[in-house]
């Protein structure tokens, strides 16, 4: 394609030129022949057109290799220079007999050099009286052709190496580039995750280079997603391991000692039946996390903070009457998803129900910051989390310090989960009013209502008069979480 494109121009370049070249013999044969015109109309009265003829190209010299005929009906032919080859010439010997009725241009080879010719008629009076051809040389012209058209294509031919060499070494490096891709893609589906490109050199500061490093992001972001699932599956199984032997355990003691004694069946049912709510409050909140962590899923909605943190407050008095206080919240709407904010909430106050005792106050709260986020906040009065044992408190079943055994160690991980998924985050520290633990998540996106443009905090009013049937059991739910 390169070869072709450059040959176009090469040719294109040549005839551009023999056209310029011609042209401008012609124009110069043109203004020969207008100077005769206008001389012969300006000839002394009495001078015949052939005595003329003869004076003006005796006194107009011509270039070398040119040559002018003027041949006059009835009166013969004045020439100069080489105008043998010229008269012999069947077109122009064509003209010398029968006038032509306007100028002509002829570029042709006569006497087997390369000329331009031009015939225009003489007229006197109105009326043709003879031809005037003249012929320039365009040998130079032609020589000098040669010339140009070897440079360009000497031009061309050094341009077509380095467009083929270049090419040839930049897809190789490309090539080799997707082919390491390309072999590092069949290593990992064969089994070996830890397998990327960085590992046999940097990258390329280029659009390849930026292939390979997205290459080992989307490599990373997959090796973790599946150590994670491991993960998740090793924990869960864990987890349901537990529940399931004692459940089995029970029912085996009830099965060797028969089913005669209805207190035995009775304690035997009562314990397999709180595994089985245990597992399936398990169940619920790993399905709560698992929706939690795909952002895709949330159901975002404009959503008014004092209504909706009354209705969580009066589902959380549930987990623990007269400990549970709601503190003032801002007059503000916010886009979220509300069903999975409240049960991130809920199972907040219930990790603070359990870290506390009879007495020991649980705040829920909410409070504008700059740049529009809200801070959802959940306090207590118990032991806290040491700030070493903060960041492990958010992983999984994890539950450093617990000071119940019936948890999950879900309750953070969900409300982290929550917050991520609605660009947000979440924060531990020590409670400054309480002296326990202050879980915090802070979330982007919140406007005051109109008529409310300061949205300030309004004490917590709107709260709704009563518990509704969902939140009491969203609050369920969330105990042991």
């Amino acid at each position: 394609m390169l070869a072709l494109v450059l040959g176009a121009v090469v040719v294109a370049l040549v005839r551009t030129f023999s056209l310029s070249y011609e042209a401008a013999a012609a124009s110069a044969i043109a203004g020969q022949l207008r100077a005769f015109g206008q001389a012969a109309q300006a000839r002394p009265a009495g001078e015949s057109l052939r005595t003329f003829a003869y004076r003006f190209l005796r006194t107009h010299p011509i270039g070398a290799g040119d040559a002018v005929v003027v041949a006059l009906t009835g009166q013969g032919r004045v020439v100069t220079g080489r105008y043998g080859p010229l008269v012999a010439d069947p077109a122009v010997a064509a003209w010398f007999a029968t006038p032509p009725t306007r100028t002509v241009h002829l570029a042709a080879t006569v006497g087997g050099v390369p000329v331009e010719v031009v015939g225009a008629p003489l007229r006197s009076g109105g009326r043709p009286v003879g031809t005037y051809v003249a012929a320039a040389d365009l040998s130079p012209y032609v020589a000098e052709r040669g010339d140009v058209l070897a440079l360009a294509l000497a031009e061309a031919a050094v341009a077509l190496v380095a467009g083929v060499t270049s090419a040839f070494f930049l897809l190789r490096r490309l090539l080799r580039t997707v082919g390491r891709v390309t072999e590092t893609a069949g290593q990992i589906g064969g089994g070996a995750l830890d397998r990327r490109l960085r590992d046999e050199g940097d990258y390329a500061a280029d659009e390849v280079g930026e292939l390979a490093q997205t290459f080992d992001v989307m490599l990373d972001r997959l090796d973790t997603a599946m150590t994670a699932q491991r993960r998740l599956l090793s924990d869960v199984s864990h987890q349901l391991r537990t529940p399931l032997t004692i459940a089995r355990g029970h029912l085996e003691v009830l099965g060797r000692t028969g089913v005669d004694d209805p207190a035995s069946v009775r304690d035997a049912l009562e314990v397999v039946i709180d595994e089985l709510d245990h597992m399936g409050g398990l169940v619920e909140r790993l399905l709560m996390l698992g929706r939690a962590m795909e952002p895709d899923l949330l159901e975002l909605a404009p959503l008014a903070l004092v209504p909706f943190l009354a209705e969580v407050h009066d589902a959380a008095a549930v987990l623990a009457p007269d400990r549970v206080r709601l503190d003032a919240v801002p007059d503000l709407t916010m886009a979220a998803d509300a069903n999975m904010l409240r049960g991130a909430l809920l199972n907040l106050v219930d990790n603070a129900v359990r870290a506390t005792t009879t007495g020991q106050l649980v705040v829920l709260g909410a409070r504008r910051e700059p740049g529009g986020r809200v801070r959802f906040s959940v306090e207590d009065a118990g032991p806290g989390i040491p700030a070493s044992q903060r960041e492990a408190a958010l992983r999984r079943f994890a539950r450093p310090g617990a000071r119940d055994a019936g948890g999950s160690g879900l309750g953070l991980a969900i409300a982290k989960a929550v917050a991520l998924a609605h660009g947000g985050a979440i924060e531990i520290d020590q409670s400054p009013t309480l002296g326990g633990a202050r879980v915090s998540l802070v979330l982007a996106g919140a406007e005051p209502p109109a008529g409310s443009p300061s949205g300030g905090p309004s004490g917590g009013a709107g709260r709704a008069s009563g518990v509704r049937g969902g939140d009491r059991q969203a609050a369920r739910t969330a105990g042991g979480a």
